[in-house]
């Protein structure tokens, strides 16, 4: 059975610009577009599980800003790329939002976005798990004799799934390595590239 393709919401008020996303993006994604912010929370609350939402800032009835801060109520776990006419202001600082991309916004910009922030979130999943994995191995070594983990099934396949997960990683920080925005990313977050071989 195939893994189950990531969710995209594409949030939208201009059904002809929203179809052309969800057209842009259907053939490597299970895509929803919403026609207004009443509509993308409505499909929020009713998909069980959302991985990007692309949303509109400027919209008649609820703004995109408003629909960001209720899927934060909401704890909706998403990755979400403002995709917008408004050019950006200093009262970003405050929003949670990933990404942001000023229209108008070509096919490959939106695609790139799309792969970059589920990458990202691959990534952060995976680093959280090799902490926790990480966290159980160096607790088991303080408790334990050098005999004892030799002799457990256990601790031998957790140290496989650390190695696992690292070499899972390393990939991941390839794949986001060739788009080109690593060193911009950490850039942005102000720490050295780990790719960069500075230490």
């Amino acid at each position: 059975m195939s893994e189950p393709r990531p969710t995209v919401v594409v949030v939208e008020d201009e059904p002809d610009l929203a179809d052309l996303y969800a057209a842009w993006l259907e053939d490597e994604y299970d895509v929803h577009p919403a026609y207004c912010g009443e509509d993308a929370l409505e499909l929020v609350d009713e998909l069980d599980d959302v991985d990007v939402v692309l949303l509109d800032r400027r919209m008649p009835d609820i703004s995109g800003d408003e629909v960001l801060t209720a899927m934060e109520d909401r704890e909706v776990d998403a990755r979400v790329a403002m995709v917008t006419a408004v050019e950006p202001d200093f009262d970003i600082v405050a929003m949670g939002f990933d990404d942001y991309l000023v229209k108008p916004v070509a096919r490959e910009a939106l695609e790139g976005t799309v792969s970059k922030l589920l990458l990202r979130d691959e990534y952060a999943v995976g680093v959280r798990e090799l902490f926790s994995l990480a966290s159980k191995k160096a607790l088991l070594e303080a408790e334990k004799s050098a005999a004892e983990l030799d002799g457990s099934e256990e601790y031998a396949e957790l140290s496989a799934r650390i190695e696992d997960r690292r070499s899972r990683l390393d990939e991941t920080l390839d794949e986001l390595s060739e788009q080109s925005d690593l060193s911009e990313l950490y850039r942005d977050l102000d720490i050295d590239d780990p790719g960069s071989g500075d230490d």
